[in-house]
């Protein structure tokens, strides 16, 4: 028999129903949604609810995508194949809402089906998790006691996605604790009345991923460079479109195709130094209007523009001083997590291409802005706001290295940042690494390379010492280990993959067998100051810790 594949469009009242009892398969990776992406659906649905003046009905409906299942029609039993990141996130977001709108005891339907004492049936989930993390996410985000609890637990005892499970919540109770009871109804309302998902659902796991390989394939489809083309190229004299024909077109070779759809997302952001509202093509043409003055904007905007971004990819800038500097700091910038500092970047390269000393001081700021920002965990609205605020900056030609100036760290920042950096840093994955390779370039004094295959962070104290080992003589209790186990100065860098035996050696055999390479050396200076010890007491890691902050400190003028 042929398979049967359904794709409805629902809100999410009829999402989150008897209809569905959804399971995250054990194959599927581990909840990874990080505040960047709460945040930004989370201030999404706000900005939809702008307009206070209409009514919930008449807002226009929010679409978050679509979601892969394998259901059979008859039952409500649905295995996730995509979109648990999603539902995920929406029940947490649920769980928040329901402690901040207690009024609303009916949101609790949505999140389980409540069970019957007298028939003896238990409480029915909408959404079950991996095993792994079933017990925590029902005990703390799904009963309805449980967020309080979550929100005071110690992130160091937490899995990954446990953490991202905390940090979420904390961020949306935070967030919906600055909105007054209305309004926190009426989100709630607009959330279930007016957002959609696409249902997609089919029998089997083999139509399921077919399905989902579909939906997820990069095809060659027409991209706002191609639809704008048309619009650009076509604006311009006939005698002339050949010429500026070839000057785009070789643009978008000399980039790639994925750098140059990349481009034009940094160009909008140049001339609207906001985040996107409306489709890139309307903010397009109703903002930077290429149309208008066609050869123009291909001149002046589009060619060195395109050529700034590759310097900026690449690193490849050329001059006959300090070339080695800018590039330096380039590569740094290109390990930051997210690439919102590119739009500043592009536009400081192009006006000051043959000024070295200029952009070695300028990448050099951005570079701590940057890193600065992703350390603290700044979320894609706070970034966009802020580098916003440096090209406006940068176009009313102000001093961007006045102490005021947006390129420029806070007082408060600096504090928010010097405090991360001398906290449990392990545990802050999308960081750490950056934060050490950064430092051990610092101790290496510029001279180390960093192009191996494989780079992971380590720990020196491990987390679970063997029993009878010496970690338990210089460590004797838990609490004394949690204190030290994920600080900077018990992290080191090691060129191969994590061994989980070797991981709990004593110190010395540790030092030996996997910190040290075949030659007894290691190629991070980081770990080679640890080789170079013959304890790792409490007291050797505290005089560590402050000498490597202060390296940091140094570093990024903290």
């Amino acid at each position: 028999m042929p398979v049967s594949i359904q794709a409805k469009e629902k809100p999410l009242s009829k999402v989150f129903n008897n209809d569905y009892v959804f399971s995250i398969p054990s194959y599927q990776r581990p909840y990874a949604w990080t505040i960047d992406q709460a945040s930004e659906l989370f201030t999404d649905l706000q900005s939809f609810l702008d307009d206070d003046s209409k009514a919930v009905d008449e807002i226009n409906p929010y679409f978050l995508g679509s979601i892969v299942l394998i259901k059979n029609d008859e039952y409500p039993d649905a295995d996730i194949v995509d979109g648990q990141q999603r539902l995920v996130t929406l029940t947490i977001l649920l769980s928040a809402l329901r402690q901040a709108v207690p009024a609303a005891y009916e949101i609790t339907k949505y999140i389980y089906e409540k069970g019957d004492l007298i028939e003896g049936t238990p409480n029915r989930y909408r959404l079950k998790v991996r095993d792994r993390d079933e017990d925590f996410f029902r005990r703390y985000v799904q009963d309805e006691s449980g967020l309080s609890e979550l929100l005071t637990l110690n992130p160091a005892q937490l899995n990954d996605s446990q953490r991202n499970i905390q940090a979420n919540a904390k961020y949306f109770a935070r967030t919906l604790d600055t909105l007054s009871e209305a309004e926190r109804i009426r989100f709630l309302q607009y959330m279930m009345k007016r957002c959609f998902l696409v249902v997609v659902s089919t029998p089997d796991l083999d139509s399921a991923y077919r399905i989902f390989s579909v939906l997820n394939s990069r095809g060659l489809d027409l991209e706002l460079s191609d639809l704008l083309k048309s619009e650009i190229i076509g604006g311009i004299s006939k005698g002339r479109q050949a010429r500026y024909t070839d000057i785009w077109e070789e643009e978008e070779e000399e980039l790639g195709r994925e750098r140059f759809q990349e481009l034009f997302a940094h160009i909008r952001m140049i001339y609207r130094k906001a985040k996107l509202r409306e489709t890139a093509l309307t903010e397009f043409r109703k903002y930077i209007q290429p149309q208008k003055e066609p050869e123009k904007f291909i001149d002046q905007t589009l060619e060195p523009y395109s050529d700034s971004l590759q310097v900026i990819k690449t690193a490849t800038y050329r001059s006959d001083r300090e070339a080695a500097g800018v590039n330096s700091l380039l590569a740094w910038l290109n390990r930051i997590d997210n690439v919102d500092w590119i739009p500043p970047a592009i536009v400081y390269l192009s006006r000051n291409r043959n000024d070295p000393e200029k952009l070695k001081r300028f990448f050099a700021a951005l570079e701590r802005l940057a890193a600065g920002l992703m350390i603290i965990r700044s979320n894609i609205n706070e970034r966009i706001d802020r580098y916003g605020r440096v090209l406006s900056a940068l176009e009313e030609q102000q001093d961007v290295f006045a102490p005021d100036s947006p390129l420029q760290l806070t007082a408060s920042e600096v504090v928010e940042i010097v405090s991360t950096l001398d906290g449990d840093l392990y545990l802050i994955t999308r960081i750490r690494q950056y934060v050490l390779l950064r430092l051990d370039a610092a101790l290496a004094q510029g001279e180390a390379s960093y192009d191996y295959p494989v780079i992971t962070v380590e720990h020196v104290l491990p987390q679970t010492p063997r029993a009878g080992s010496v970690w338990l003589q210089w460590f004797p209790s838990d609490e004394l280990r949690a204190t030290y186990v994920h600080r900077l100065g018990n992290l080191v860098l090691l060129s191969r993959r994590k061994n989980s035996e070797a991981q709990n050696y004593d110190f010395y055999e540790k030092k030996q067998k996997y910190f040290a390479m075949a030659n007894g050396v290691s190629p991070f200076a980081l770990t080679t100051q640890v080789l170079q010890q013959t304890l790792w007491t409490p007291e050797i890691i505290d005089q560590r810790q402050d000498q490597l902050l202060q390296k940091l400190k140094n570093l990024w003028g903290l």
